[in-house]
């Protein structure tokens, strides 16, 4: 339950499937649930998600027999998938819904693999994620590309007092997410770019000292569209993203987009269209893809217009509900 991208999007379909009309049960696990007193009690849900309707099971862990009676039962991650795939046919219909290709930095490989082999529909979040599950598994999926919320994410008014433009970063623990290539793409451009100013946010702080001039340290989500909102770029140094939504949200609240080639921004960024997409992990490409948005003030707002314009109307929550609920039916 804790605040990420792709957990937001589980817990967003499963409340707008609850508003529909659905009984929605999501099992938990955790190290130590909560005890049997309340364990099955429905409740508020996550502190970050207020309002949230569907109950709630916790669980020790995930297992086949333990699943609640449903007409449907939805792996959200390749830890529940041997659990769905298991399920009695009491469960339901069987789905996986797949929103990385876990197997390259989650578990062992050859396990990850597997559960892209069971007799599971997929739904997966990006075209390229059909795409790998075809080529690598002989197995399709429909493609359901996760929406922006606009009602967190759209431009709003901010006051800044430092140079611009602004550059907004990811910081993040994990290598792939390739902050050390970003920070170093930003090194490259700044001496030809002095007023360039780097601007980070994540739910932790840099471990060491990092070259940030500004950093916003795990912004509460009504607040994230002004960190957005007060950069005229965002930097999305990924190496690979199932889909990537904070380039999606920033690009909704008005920035500019430069991105590698991670694979999942293919659904929204169109080098040249709707942002600046350099190979992925090739450094000097992302830095002169960054300085050509830094410099270019008429390249950066045609992109930025363009990108919040694609991302606000090609993909809506409504819509994506109503197909997800079509798909199970």
């Amino acid at each position: 339950m804790r605040i990420a991208g792709g957990v937001r999007a589980i817990l967003t379909y499963a409340d707008r499937l609850a508003v529909r009309g659905h009984d929605v049960t999501l099992v938990v696990p955790a190290k130590s649930p909560p005890r049997a007193a309340w364990r099955n009690l429905r409740h508020a849900g996550p502190d970050w998600m207020p309002g949230f309707r569907p109950r709630l099971r916790w669980v020790a862990r995930w297992r086949a027999d333990a699943l609640p009676d449903g007409d449907v039962v939805v792996a959200t991650a390749w830890e529940s998938a041997a659990a769905a795939a298991g399920a009695p046919a009491r469960c339901g219909a069987k789905f996986y819904f797949v929103q990385h290709y876990e197997s390259l930095y989650h578990g062992t490989p050859a396990t990850v693999d597997a559960t892209y082999r069971l007799r599971l529909r997929k739904i997966v979040i990006s075209t390229w994620l059909r795409d790998v599950m075809r080529e690598r598994f002989q197995s399709d999926g429909e493609v359901l590309v996760t929406p922006v919320d606009p009602v967190l994410f759209h431009a709003v008014p901010v006051t800044v007092t430092t140079p611009r433009p602004r550059v907004l970063m990811l910081q993040h623990e994990k290598a792939w997410k390739g902050v050390a290539d970003g920070l170093e793409a930003v090194a490259r451009v700044k001496p030809r770019v002095p007023g360039l100013v780097l601007v980070g946010f994540g739910v932790k702080p840099p471990p060491v000292a990092l070259p940030y001039e500004e950093f916003h340290l795990s912004p509460p989500q009504e607040k994230l569209a002004e960190v957005y909102s007060s950069c005229e770029i965002y930097l999305c140094p990924s190496w690979d993203e199932g889909l990537g939504m904070p380039p999606m949200e920033a690009m909704a609240c008005g920035a500019a987009l430069v991105t590698y080639d991670n694979g999942g921004c293919r659904d929204y960024a169109r080098d040249g269209e709707t942002a600046l997409v350099a190979r992925r992990r090739d450094v000097a490409d992302l830095a002169a893809k960054l300085e050509r948005l830094v410099t270019d003030e008429t390249l950066r707002a045609r992109l930025a217009k363009a990108g919040t314009r694609y991302v606000t109307t090609a993909f809506e929550w409504d819509r994506a509900v109503a197909r997800m609920e079509a798909l199970f039916r």
